[in-house]
């Protein structure tokens, strides 16, 4: 459990996210294909505009038809219209009205036979849809290279021409329909679709057709349409399925027909309806289009020799650019610094790459993909980071919130480090304590066990304040004894003295205490102390299923024997030797005896917090063996000295029972 909860707060699960994503993407759902056109769409569109040379378009407008009344107009006037265009000086026409029924005024003879008789280059259209015709639809002549093409192309149920006598007459007549994309918006125009087994042009080809003087055009598939050609204009590439993508960036020059300008210039004239309530705008990706205008950008797109394509490898290449993108962020996401700004550069790195293939190659590669991939997987490895962090955060704070100061579990939160979890070699300053007189608090309460509980509660509280308060490190009470240590887990170079500075609090606040509890009829409390300093383990020591922060070693045990000696020697405070060379500069210090405790052969010094003039003669004798004049010294220094009165009435009494014969200067305790 606790290795699948470590794997979960990992930021490298991030990955399922990328998983996940990488998975939706290669179903590429309706939404991501939309987003993913609205992008290309920003990518095209940011081409800067430009006047075409070779491109206008004439519009029967309002003006228009109140020049030759309602529309559709009789057909022999449309022979007009196009003559005046060509007077114009016009070099082709593309006339996009669609004339698939028999005209209202029966003028289609007419309109005929004045093609036939000026024999002038105009384009007609034809609609690709489901309704079969008695007329024959126009097809130029068509090469094919390699595969059947009929197999890629969009195919439509049948062709429906214009009526008979136009096409009879017709020098090109091109499929004017569009293929929306998913969104609804043309971006990508069929150049050939199919029906019946059989290609047919677009307009816009159909018009290159034309203008080169070709009589047909070639188209060339291998597992999809690869590219059409025209002999005497050259390659045309296209997708698989034979469209192209269509460059907004160039603007045809406008006219109403009904302000035709002096001189076409021999450029491509393309006739339309927008007047109004006649002709249907159709959704582009620079908004909405009348037909005659999409024609006009494709024409510009295909003479201009635009050819902007979106690579086969790109899907691929897309995902797995995302894979290496995500794993290099998640990578650095442990440097603080580089792992958050990576995210940043990457993005800016990645949309203008994109940008820049777009502007040099005409490549259209996606960019929204990989900078949500990269977004959602840092957000995820973010989010659990934070959460990690916070967990973190709230172990530390559990495990440490009630036994150190706030400021410190404060400290150890935001910097997790600098706890070294698992145990480690540190010289610490333990302490250990010890309520005397708790058999009269006892039998005080009686039976009262809750009253009992009630006092040693209070009793606890004050005296760990002071461990708080001197950033100490409160292990455990045992009982009605407590185990506290200072240098760990944070850092505390004052360490020994901070102990006992807090011991002597701690005796004062005792002091205060028993003050408190007095009025109640409470029997007062004692406390013996212990303090020792010593290198020890100190880590988070216990079982898989519960542990404790704490310390272990020689010097812990020595702690807790000193602080069983305080009662036997009659002082309250009794350090250890190391403990009281580190504070003698700042605390006055009394050498007690040197003394193995219960366990030990080996002997220690002990001493207590004070001062006595005569306790270095009275040891001097002491040690040396010379018992009857250290008691004459020890009784004069009782009479003197009411802080070390018990100690040396002690002392007196061990030296009267008399010497051991092994004496060697030390003593060897008995009890713990």
């Amino acid at each position: 459990m606790k290795y699948i909860k470590k794997i979960l707060l990992s930021p490298w699960t991030a990955l399922f996210t990328l998983a996940l994503v990488l998975f939706i993407r290669s179903q590429d759902p309706a939404f991501l294909q939309s987003i993913r056109l609205r992008y290309f769409d920003t990518l095209i569109t940011s081409k800067q505009a430009h006047q075409s040379e070779s491109i206008s378009v004439v519009n029967i407008d309002d003006d228009t038809i109140k020049q030759f009344g309602q529309f559709p107009f009789p057909r022999d006037k449309y022979a007009q219209i196009i003559e005046n265009l060509f007077k114009h000086r016009a070099g082709l026409v593309v006339f996009n009205i669609y004339m698939p029924d028999a005209d209202r005024f029966g003028k289609d003879g007419a309109f005929a036979n004045r093609m036939s008789v000026q024999a002038f280059p105009v384009v007609f259209p034809q609609m690709a849809g489901t309704s079969k015709s008695s007329y024959e639809p126009f097809r130029p002549g068509v090469s094919e290279i390699g595969d059947s093409a009929t197999d890629y192309t969009i195919q439509y149920e049948a062709i429906e021409p214009n009526v008979q006598e136009i096409n009879n007459v017709a020098k090109a007549v091109g499929v004017a329909n569009v293929l929306p994309e998913i969104d609804g918006v043309v971006r990508r125009v069929p150049m050939v679709v199919s029906s019946g087994g059989k290609l047919y042009p677009s307009i816009g080809l159909e018009t290159l057709r034309l203008a080169s003087g070709d009589p047909s055009f070639q188209v060339k598939s291998n597992a999809g349409i690869e590219a059409l050609r025209i002999p005497s204009y050259g390659k045309i590439t296209t997708d698989s399925i034979g469209r192209i993508w269509v460059d907004w960036s160039s603007k045809p020059n406008e006219f109403s027909y009904s302000k035709l300008p002096e001189d076409f210039g021999q450029s491509i004239v393309i006739v339309g309806v927008t007047a109004k309530g006649l002709n249907n705008p159709i959704a582009t990706a620079v908004g909405e289009q009348f037909p005659h205008y999409l024609q006009a950008s494709v024409l510009d797109t295909l003479i201009s020799g635009t050819n902007i394509s979106r690579p086969v490898w790109a899907d691929g290449a897309e995902m797995l650019f995302s894979v290496v993108i995500v794993i290099i962020s998640l990578f650095l996401m442990r440097f603080m610094i580089t792992g958050y700004m990576f995210p940043l550069i990457a993005i800016a790195g990645i949309y203008n790459g994109s940008k820049y293939y777009f502007i040099q190659e005409s490549l259209l590669l996606d960019a929204i993909f990989p900078i949500a991939a990269l977004l959602l997987c840092f957000m995820h490895a973010y989010v659990v980071k934070f959460i990690s962090e916070w967990h973190q955060k709230q172990q530390v704070k559990k495990q440490f919130g009630t036994y150190l100061s706030p400021a410190l579990v404060e400290k150890l939160q935001k910097n997790p480090d600098l706890l070294k979890l698992g145990g480690e070699s540190k010289e610490l300053s333990i302490m250990f304590t010890d309520v005397r007189g708790f058999t009269a608090i006892s039998e005080h309460y009686g039976a009262d066990v809750q009253g009992l509980t009630s006092i040693m509660n209070r009793y606890m509280t004050a005296m760990t304040e002071k461990i708080i308060e001197n950033n100490g490190t409160l292990d455990k009470y045992i009982g009605d004894a407590q185990m506290a240590f200072w240098n760990a887990p944070l850092d505390d170079p004052q360490h020994a003295k901070n102990a006992v500075r807090t011991a002597i609090q701690m005796m004062e606040s005792l002091d205060e205490f028993n003050r408190q509890i007095e009025p109640e009829g409470i029997p007062a409390f004692g406390m013996g102390l212990g303090i020792n300093t010593g290198t020890v383990v100190v880590g988070n020591m216990g079982s898989v299923q519960r542990f404790d922060y704490t310390c272990l070693g020689d010097s812990v045990n020595l702690a807790s024997r000193l602080e069983g000696q305080s009662k036997p020697y009659g002082v309250r405070i009794i350090l250890g030797p190391l403990t009281a060379e580190q504070v003698k500069d700042e605390f006055k210090v009394v050498e007690l005896d040197c003394i193995a405790v219960k366990g030990k052969k080996l002997g220690v010094k002990i001493y207590t917090l004070g001062e006595e003039p005569m306790q270095e003669k009275f040891l001097s004798e002491y040690y040396a063996g010379s018992w009857d004049e250290a008691i004459v010294i020890a009784e004069e220094a009782a009479r003197k000295n009411k802080e070390l009165k018990k100690y040396y009435e002690a002392m007196i009494d061990r030296m009267k029972e008399g010497k051991p014969e092994d004496y060697d200067g030390t003593y060897r305790a008995t009890s713990k």
